[in-house]
């Protein structure tokens, strides 16, 4: 390795010239091990270059970088992870439904709530009177605390708008937030939602205005990363999301699918044999949907905000999906309804603790399947070397702590992009 200096602030190396950077004295869970597993390495190493991971491992088998002019950053012993994917959301919206969290407490059923005009239609109302600009602004704070717990990359569904000119409005502000903070977003069109109330209730002829009219406006303006759908008895049933994966494939996205939370109708196999990146939620998952999954490589993403909030008592089915080899992702599914949620780590805790998963499933929920859940796995997800550097140091002894430990964060330095 090339020559090295030492400045006043523990890292050395030749300030704004050097290209390299080693991150030493660490320990790894490059959740990138074998079976499944997290990948620990101890006394590890990380070497960047120009943005991405060159190499990742023990620090003893760090390779010869001839000539090249080293900033070495000190990391004592702490644990690093890739940085965190919260894989489903729908960060953009305006106001809030705490009046309907009341009315829960007081016996009202999410459906009951929904068919009585709260709901998401409740969300549309505010979303469709806001600027982009309000979006934005009311949507940075949810994403900074994201943010603060290491979150590097974000899905953000649009879903409140329900007309062409909202849903674009949406999905223009969900963009914005990656030119507002130092995080990838990803953008999800989801026109196919709720029923808005000028549709009469006529869902055949309000689908036939999202795969017509809204979603090749969408394709456009290339504002949307991927198409998804609510595939349930309060929203819309098996053939007209179907519909809607035509129009999405007519447009080259890929697609995903809220399946089963409230029903078993079948969604998730719907979503896997349309090669579906996702289908979320999924307390109500059959074997045939499993099965399906399974053979297309479909990731289950799992919501447990969602169903802490609304006091779900059907639990998805883990060892059905372990079983078929199903991979689990999780999320916060922050929205104002029914997860106003904006702790990945604590969505792992309620994994843990509802769900039964081990610490190791919650870790590489939120990182190596996380990403894949975006198509992304390529790019993140792992600790390894040709993958961007996206990553977290933590003040932890072991990386249970962060699926452990309630409304504490342990995060000591993110990392996006080797910066």
């Amino acid at each position: 390795m090339a020559d090295q200096r030492s400045d006043p602030n523990g890292i050395v190396g030749d300030g704004a010239a050097e290209t390299v950077t080693l991150w030493r004295d660490l320990n790894l869970a490059t959740m990138a091990g074998p079976e499944g597993g997290i990948g620990r390495i101890e006394a590890g190493a990380i070497v960047t270059k120009g943005g991405s991971i060159v190499y990742a491992g023990p620090e003893a088998d760090l390779p010869e970088m001839a000539g090249e002019a080293m900033r070495i950053v000190e990391g004592e012993g702490r644990w690093a992870t890739p940085g965190l994917v919260d894989c489903h959301t729908h960060l953009v919206f305006a106001g809030n439904r705490a009046k309907e969290f009341e009315q829960r407490l007081a016996g009202a059923s999410y459906e009951e709530i929904a068919r009585a005009g709260g709901g998401i239609v409740s969300s549309v109302r505010g979303v469709r009177a806001a600027s982009e600009d309000d979006l934005v602004t009311a949507t940075l704070p949810r994403l900074d605390a994201l943010i603060a717990e290491g979150v590097t990359t974000i899905e953000v569904k649009s879903g409140y708008g329900l007309d062409t000119a909202s849903e674009l409005k949406s999905l223009r502000a969900a963009r914005r937030l990656a030119k507002a903070r130092d995080v990838e977003v990803l953008t999800t069109f989801l026109g196919a939602h709720a029923l808005p109330p000028e549709a009469r209730g006529d869902k055949g002829a309000y689908i036939e205005t999202v795969c017509r009219d809204m979603l090749p406006a969408v394709a456009a303006e290339g504002l949307a990363d991927a198409v998804d759908g609510f595939c349930e008895g309060i929203a819309f049933s098996p053939d007209e999301i179907a519909r809607v994966f035509a129009a999405a494939k007519a447009h080259n996205l890929p697609i995903k699918l809220h399946a089963e939370q409230l029903s078993d109708l079948g969604g998730a196999a719907l979503a896997a044999r349309h090669g579906a990146l996702s289908a979320d939620h999924l307390e109500y998952l059959s074997e045939e949907g499993a099965r399906e999954m399974a053979k297309a490589g479909t990731i289950a993403v799992l919501l447990p905000g969602a169903f802490y909030f609304i006091r779900e008592t059907r639990v998805p089915p883990i060892d059905l999906m372990r079983r078929h080899g199903v991979a689990i992702a999780l999320a916060t599914d922050c929205n104002p309804g029914t997860s106003p949620l904006t702790s990945l780590l604590l969505t792992m805790n309620m994994a843990a603790t509802f769900f039964r998963m081990t610490v190791d499933e919650c870790l590489l929920a939120v990182t190596r399947n996380g990403a894949r859940a975006l198509g992304l796995l390529a790019e993140i997800g792992t600790l390894e070397a040709g993958k961007r550097a996206d990553f977290c140091l933590w003040d932890i002894d072991d990386p249970a702590e962060l699926v452990y430990r309630i409304g504490f964060n342990p995060l000591y330095r993110r990392v996006r992009g080797g910066k």
